[in-house]
């Protein structure tokens, strides 16, 4: 594995933070927020200082039951070929079902079942034929766990790299939030999965709430983090570390201090390990079946988490609830980012996050969060919203300039309104058992 150093996540909001940081040997960008053939100025300036750029993508839900999307997998290697990258990386996570068409907007466990790896690593193997350059895929935190689950994290991750020669980008923030979450320890992750296919390190910072550990991007690397990362140095040399920041950005002085730390926290690292080829192990059963069933069982989870069905039995509810609360918060915040005239248009931030999270309770997601803000603002002009009538020419302006079409008349409102108001809880989904067929 090519080593890199030590990086941070390129970000627009910090990018001439991070032109001027000391010692940077390379960065990583978000897959879908750049585009090819116009790559941002200040990532064009550090791809000709010779800085390398890794892409990282987050909506290939390679963990779905359903096999990779083709369109998503040519963008992602368009982009390693632009960027001349060395690899490209994904999450070991679902974030979309099709049957209903759900979609998430974040990464969500994957059942460590038998099925969902047989599933998991089928679509891996696809995306690695469709790729110009190795994968390398990372651990995801989580609020929750599975019931009934077959395989520990180090055990799923082990067999995954068997069966398919992926290497691993391992997160050691995540393994401090499952620590705090899901009660399992870092250090036997780490003991238990194959070093020598590491690619890089993920670190970063997070906050406790009523003991539940959030992985927000948005707060200093704590000294916990820190140990895990230093339990990993002790082990292997990485190739490679990455501090992320998603949120609340500080100074580049802030910024430059905590690589500093990073780079103290590996300064006893082991020798590196030899990179993994890979057993490419068939996989066993029926592989048709069993992605019917995971992905039964990810869609009953997914609708309790954004459409507001039953959560389904052996889940612990309330740790559902809260991942179903940081979702639609995470989800109100997105598309305030990429409709910021709504907020102004609805009377500020305050009231445009209440009227998006009555919204997002009956009506979840399906195409994506700038389709999202559009199917908001109609549901709000099908109900006569806002009450304000200037307001309300200035949010039909706003949408009919966005989605060329005229406000729906009042027939169709009422009908849209009828099917809104109809629960996801009862269709026959919503009420199937959670579980597998012997």
């Amino acid at each position: 594995m090519e080593r890199l150093g030590v990086g941070i996540g390129w970000r627009p909001e910090i990018a001439e933070a991070i032109e001027r940081l000391p010692g940077l040997d390379w960065v990583e960008v978000v897959a879908e927020n750049i585009c090819p053939g116009h790559l941002p100025d200040p990532l064009r300036r550090l791809l000709d200082r010779g800085v390398r750029v890794v892409p990282h993508g987050v909506s290939l839900g390679l963990g779905g039951a359903d096999r990779p999307d083709a369109q998503k997998l040519a963008a992602l290697a368009e982009r390693a070929v632009a960027l001349g990258a060395p690899l490209v990386t994904e999450h070991i996570a679902f974030v979309r079902t099709s049957s209903p068409a759900l979609e998430a907007g974040h990464l969500l466990p994957v059942q460590r079942t038998r099925e969902a790896l047989d599933v998991l690593c089928e679509n891996v193997r696809i995306a690695q034929d469709s790729l110009p350059v190795p994968l390398a895929l990372e651990n995801i935190a989580a609020l929750f766990r599975w019931p009934d689950e077959e395989l520990t994290e180090a055990q799923f991750l082990t067999e995954l790299v068997e069966r398919t020669g992926v290497r691993l980008l391992i997160d050691v923030a995540n393994l401090h939030t499952n620590r705090i979450n899901r009660g399992e320890d870092p250090a036997a992750v780490l003991d238990g999965i194959p070093l020598e296919a590491l690619a890089y390190v993920h670190v970063a910072g997070g906050v406790e709430r009523d003991g539940v550990w959030h992985d927000t991007h948005a707060h200093p690397v704590p000294s916990a983090v820190l140990d895990v990362l230093a339990e990993l140095g002790r082990r292997t040399a990485p190739a490679g570390v990455l501090l992320e920041r998603d949120d609340d950005f500080p100074a580049g002085e802030e910024l430059a201090g905590e690589l500093t730390v990073i780079r103290a926290a590996l300064g006893t690292a082991a020798q590196p390990s030899v990179p993994v080829t890979g057993a490419g192990a068939p996989t066993v059963g029926d592989l048709a079946a069993a992605r019917t069933r995971v992905g039964v069982e990810q869609a009953a989870l997914l609708s309790a988490l954004v459409a507001g069905t039953p959560v389904p039995e052996g889940f612990d509810r309330q740790r559902v609830r809260v991942q179903a609360r940081a979702l639609a918060a995470k989800r109100a915040d997105v598309v305030a980012k990429v409709a910021p005239e709504l907020p102004g248009i609805l009377g500020g931030r305050a009231a445009f996050r209440e009227a998006f999270l009555a919204y997002a309770r009956s009506r979840p997601m399906t195409g994506g969060y700038r389709r999202d803000a559009l199917d908001f603002a109609e549901d709000l002009l099908i109900r006569d919203l806002p009450a304000d009538p200037a307001a309300r020419r200035r949010l039909t302006t706003w949408w009919q300039d966005r989605a060329g079409a005229r406000p729906p008349r009042r027939l169709v409102r009422w009908a849209r309104t009828l099917l809104a108001r109809t629960p996801l809880a009862r269709t026959p989904l919503a009420r199937a058992p959670l579980g597998r067929a012997a």
